[in-house]
């Protein structure tokens, strides 16, 4: 696989971004079998969690092995603490991941558009990021992965050592209960097409409760979910090592 660091002036930030990228290449070295192939490359957009950064799924898990033969590349965007979404006092992060990322990873390589192609994960704060575009975009994904998912951010508003921060990027409770920017008020909402679900997460992690209820959420409204549940796992990268794996490896054509 190739690896490129790109670094482009943001104009939804309105700031130089950096993003890692991951290519599928023919000879991919000793150890690593390549898809091959004509076609353009699938994309997989991988988003990081609360305390990271768009470098962490490169340093902590072997994505780069397991994508390198599904023809499939990785994009990871950084975002700070924005929990994916345009800040009440701060970046406009939604605009950039939702938008202007995947219009700028397409200028600068040739990477497969269709849906069928298309596909997003994340853990923790990026589990939730993937859920919001799966579900704010469902046109747009063949399937979306939640891994340790912090998925019921209404319901964690009030988290010990966080209340400042959350106060800053949205606001009040109320401007995310029952909008846009929450998932189980988006699961509601009618859509023509709607991509794979696979939502996962540790017994022992404390973002356990709020996967149980997204998943009898989603199940309500029919969305028909693959969930898993890992006996006595934590929030923890030997977890979410296994996870990425078993989504691209399932999930990916």
């Amino acid at each position: 696989m190739a690896f490129c660091q790109v670094s482009f002036f943001s104009r939804s930030l309105v700031v130089a971004s950096s993003v890692y990228v991951i290519l599928p290449e023919p000879n991919m070295g000793i150890g690593i079998s390549a898809s091959g192939g004509a076609e353009l490359p699938q994309v997989l957009y991988l988003l990081h969690g609360y305390s990271d950064d768009h470098s962490i799924w490169m340093r902590r898990t072997s994505v780069e092995r397991y994508a390198a033969s599904h023809n499939l590349c990785v994009v990871m965007p950084a975002v700070n603490h924005s929990f994916y979404l345009n800040e009440a006092h701060g970046e406009r992060y939604w605009d950039y991941v939702s938008e202007e990322l995947p219009e700028t990873m397409h200028q600068f390589f040739r990477l497969s558009d269709r849906p069928e192609d298309t596909y997003v994960a994340g853990l923790s704060m990026g589990g939730y990021g993937a859920m919001k575009l799966a579900l704010t975009h469902p046109d747009r994904f063949q399937a979306a992965a939640s891994f340790s998912g912090a998925v019921d951010l209404a319901g964690s508003y009030e988290q010990p050592g966080r209340f400042a921060r959350y106060q800053n990027l949205f606001g009040s409770v109320s401007t995310i209960r029952d909008t846009d920017a929450d998932l189980f008020y988006l699961l509601k909402q009618p859509s023509a097409r709607r991509p794979k679900l696979y939502v996962s997460c540790g017994t022992a992690d404390g973002l356990y409760p709020a996967h149980l209820r997204f998943c009898e959420a989603l199940k309500k409204e029919t969305w028909d979910p693959e969930a898993s549940e890992t006996e006595g796992a934590g929030h923890e990268w030997g977890l979410w090592d296994q996870e990425i794996r078993t989504f691209i490896e399932h999930y990916v054509k």
